[in-house]
């Protein structure tokens, strides 16, 4: 539509607001009750225009074709001063100081503090730990309301009390902190007033005089953008930045307001070195010189296969390429693998199977547009928070919801069909899915005739998966089953994304393989008629550590380290030959270190100890190896059993880049330096090369991608120079010239033949089943105020709001036990045992339960096995059978 605003014409879309219009012709108006973020209400009053003789608010009134818009006539600024002076008069004085919404709104309109009348008297809330609430400077616009239920789905907020004593208030009556508050901090953000407060950034900030610095998030794998500001070499304040292609302005508590591990007296700041059972500091030089002594007799002794590193998806993409490269060039061996084995690895091998590439199939922009989701195996609301808010978002928005998880939270409660199979029999489940789509004709036949393989062999294996016998082997109805079906089969524009419930079993990698059947039957895939299957990757860079070749079988861009093309590009380029036979995998790593084969063990930004499963094997690995060195912020668990501990530098002190859950690469810039003598990763890999007497080039990480550049054909157009221009870039993107590939597939699959690749494995039980000497399941997982181990979230500030890990029992079952919450009960399994408080809830099932693994004292990770999936090792940590025993003196 064409509308002219003071005499200017501009061109809009329908729909479109009056302040758009206002904006596109060069003019601006005040606003108090509005963000762009959030649905318009025009309550304050403050954005007055004159449209066709009527004065209305800008925000909340359309345009509509060949209006005449007046913004500056006298009499409208007349108006709108005095909306914005009615709100002021009832606020003290100190409304008015700093740098905040309103204050800058009444500096331009010339409003001074004389005009704030109102006193002190409604009181402040200083209770939660992150938001900080003063009464008497809210006016009631609701902005933060709307935030918390339109852009984080909380819910948490309320407007209470009546006409001006009408003040924001938590929901559930009573303190902020005793609220359902999940601390995103969005309400902080878009209150105008300074109302609400974060404790780094009180009222009358002149973040004008505050460093800022763009980067991406170190915790978990969303890749949400950030700016972090610093004053005097601390961080004041993290805010979600409102450009962020992912976040687009939200956060989590984590990424927000869990930096408070920078400052902890733990933080390692010097080199450590074992002397007899003690850990003592030493000089960079002594530990590195140390370290090469002992690589050098491990290759001379036993050959470069004695020597095997961990690297990290918390590294730096750059830090990934350097350590993979330093393992097969100095040392000369393919053992590089990353903690992606023991989440993803099913990912990366299922979907390239099934589509050609280690990767989603869309951008999750794109996965906003569906009708239907299906989310498999994932808490997005709790692990993922920015992207389980959208997601919420959107089925508040009316798209449909199938969740398939064995556990009653977060997206679950919202679910069209909810379907919830016993652990460990999700091929089962997503077969019985595909037969309801087969026999009701629900697929694209025409996709499966021309861009898909493998049909008939699918067909003939459905066949025994009928809805009443796919809910006698996972438990889910029948009716369920074939609900389920329908709202996927019959939905235009249907989506799948799933996280580790899919891959962390002993049959992880045929569970994605039969979830992207969904999709393939479908054609919801390269089509347009659906937005294929997404993994919700763990950390921060688990797509990234993969992608760098931190793997034992694969090179940066995944080429096989046994394809003779692939491994000779990257001899050319580093000018070195390569070992053409795969290397161990993390498993096999221990499995060799405690059969006395492997000399050297590196880990880097990993606590095997807390994370990996069955942990007392691990620290006998650990033990049984002559020479571990830990790569780490503090002394963890795992840098407690090793023999050289090396400090180094955090997420918010590096340089570099990270690839999110949708394969975008993002830019990583250092807010602050690292403490003491702690180095980034990408230093000490090359003083280490140095103390080997090697050279590994690329002596910067802008550098560094750039080489990685050269020898992997699918980033070939990336660069940090064409990354600080144009942000978020997505693989594959082979030319420097043209944009990444978002949306996959849409000429052809990746695949050798260029079809989709039906798979038709049938369901194998787990690796463990409940029987009468352990009659429990036990899952693992996360919980929305920590991260992984964490090493980082328990020395910030939010181990306030998540102070102890607890098992979570059904009712019945702990009925059956006698305890109550709190009382401390036995864990055992095959494996180990534990020791844990209850918390009853029917958010688990009768005869399972759940609990994480971020307090390492919990010692969760003895429990689990070391059942692994059958193509990639990846560790089944969903599928652990237990009993519980009621010890006399732990009873609360």
């Amino acid at each position: 539509m064409r509308v002219t605003v003071d005499g200017v014409p501009v061109d809009l879309p329908e729909g479109t607001t009056l302040l758009s219009a206002v904006r596109a012709a060069g003019f601006a108006v005040p606003m108090l009750c509005h963000d762009d973020r959030l649905t318009p209400v025009g309550s304050c009053r403050a954005c007055l225009v004159r449209v066709d003789e009527r004065v209305v608010a800008a925000c909340v009134t359309p345009v509509v074709e060949d209006a005449q818009v007046c913004v500056e006539q006298e009499d409208l600024r007349r108006l709108r001063r005095e909306a914005v002076e009615l709100i002021v008069s009832a606020l003290p004085p100190y409304a008015l100081e700093g740098d905040g919404e309103l204050a800058r709104i009444c500096r331009e309109l010339g409003i001074g503090p004389e005009t704030a009348e109102g006193g002190a008297g409604r009181g402040r809330d200083d209770s939660h730990l992150f938001v900080r609430l003063d009464r008497d400077l809210c006016i009631a616009c609701g902005r933060c309301v709307r935030m918390c239920a339109e852009v984080q789905g909380t819910f948490a907020l309320t407007l209470a009390g009546r006409g001006s004593d009408t003040v924001v208030a938590p929901g559930t009556g009573g303190l902020w902190a005793d609220s359902d508050c999940v601390a995103c901090g969005g309400c902080v953000d878009s209150c105008p007033t300074g109302a609400l407060t974060e404790p780094g950034l009180p009222i009358g900030t002149d973040e004008a005089a505050l460093a800022r610095t763009r980067t991406t998030c170190g915790y978990c794998g969303v890749g949400c953008a950030l700016d972090v500001l610093t004053r005097d070499g601390r961080i004041a304040a993290v805010r979600p930045a409102k450009d962020g292609p992912v976040n687009r302005g939200h956060a989590c508590v984590k990424g927000r307001f869990s930096h408070g591990f920078l400052r902890s007296p733990e933080r390692l700041t010097e080199p450590l070195l074992r002397r007899g059972s003690d850990l003592e500091p030493v000089s960079w030089g002594e530990a590195l010189d140390h370290i090469a002594h002992g690589l050098r007799a491990a290759i001379a002794e036993a050959g470069p296969d004695s020597v095997a590193a961990i690297s990290s998806a918390r590294a730096t993409n750059e830090e990934n390429y350097l350590i993979q490269k330093f393992m097969r060039v100095v040392v000369g061996t393919n053992n590089i693998d990353n903690c992606s084995r023991l989440c993803h690895s099913p990912s990366a091998a299922g979907l390239t199977a099934a589509f050609g590439l280690a990767g989603g199939t869309d951008t999750f922009d794109d996965v906003e547009r569906a009708d239907c989701l299906l989310v498999v195996g994932a808490n997005p609301i709790e692990a993922h928070p920015v992207v389980g808010a959208r997601l919420l978002q959107q089925v508040l928005h009316g798209a449909r919801l199938v969740v398939a998880d064995p556990r009653a939270i977060g997206l679950a409660t919202h679910a069209d069909v909810h379907l919830r199979p016993r652990p460990g029999t999700n091929v089962a489940l997503f077969h019985g899915l595909a037969h309801v789509l087969l026999t009701e004709d629900m697929i694209d036949k025409e996709f499966l005739r021309h861009r898909a393989a493998g049909l008939p062999e699918l067909a003939a294996v459905l066949d025994h998966y009928t809805p009443d016998r796919v809910a006698g082997l996972t438990g889910v109805p029948a009716s369920d089953v074939v609900a389920a079906a329908r709202l996927y089969g019959r939905a235009e524009r249907p989506a799948i994304v799933y996280g580790l419930g899919v891959t962390e079993h002993l049959h992880g990698t045929d569970g994605v393989r039969a979830l992207a059947n969904l999709a393939i039957l479908r054609g919801a895939v390269g089509t347009g008629r659906g937005f294929g299957v997404n993994p919700l990757r763990g950390q921060n860079n688990v797509q990234g550590a993969s992608d760098m070749g931190a793997l034992p079988d694969l090179l940066p861009g995944y080429g096989k380290v046994r394809d003779p093309v692939a491994r000779g590009r990257a001899e050319q380029v580093w000018g070195a030959r390569l070992p053409d036979h795969d290397g161990l995998r993390i498993p096999q790593m221990f499995a060799a270190a405690r059969e006395g084969d492997l000399r050297v063990l590196w880990v880097i930004g990993e606590d095997v100890v807390t994370t990996d499963p069955d942990a007392n094997r691990v620290i006998e690995a650990l033990d049984a190896c002559p020479l571990v060195i830990s790569q780490e912020l503090f002394l963890s668990e795992t840098a407690r059993h090793a023999d050289v501990v090396l400090p180094v530098a955090s997420w918010l002190e590096k340089d570099g880049t990270f690839v999110n859950f949708d394969r975008r690469f993002q830019r990583v810039r250092p807010a602050l330096t690292p403490p003491g003598q702690a180095r980034t990763d990408f230093a000490i890999v090359h003083a280490l090369a140095v103390a080997c007497g090697a050279d590994l080039g690329c002596s910067t990480p802008a550098e560094a991608l750039a080489e990685c550049a050269r020898v992997a054909p699918v980033f070939a157009g990336m660069s940090h120079e064409r990354l600080d221009r144009e942000g978020a870039i997505p693989w594959p993107c082979p030319d420097p010239g043209r944009p990444g590939l978002a949306t996959l597939y849409h000429d052809r699959f990746a695949t050798a033949d260029g079809l989709a690749h039906l798979s038709a494995r049938p369901y194998l039980p787990p690796g463990e089943i409940a029987d009468d000497d352990y009659p429990l399941i036990l899952i693992t997982g996360r919980r929305w105020a920590h991260y992984n181990s964490g090493n980082m979230t328990r020395r910030s500030g939010v181990a306030e709001l998540d102070p102890s890990e607890r098992l979570d029992v059904h009712p019945a079952d702990a009925a059956v036990l006698a305890v109550r919450d709190g009382d401390r009960v036995l864990v055992e399994s095959r494996h180990g045992q534990a020791t844990l408080p209850v918390r009853t809830t029917e958010e688990v099932t009768q005869g399972q339960l759940f609990c994480s693994f971020h307090f390492p004292s919990s010692g969760v990770n003895a429990l689990t096995s070391s059942h692994a999936d059958t193509v990639t090792s990846c560790p089944e940590y969903k599928v652990t059978a237990v009993r519980l025993r009621v010890r006399p003196d732990a009873l609360e």
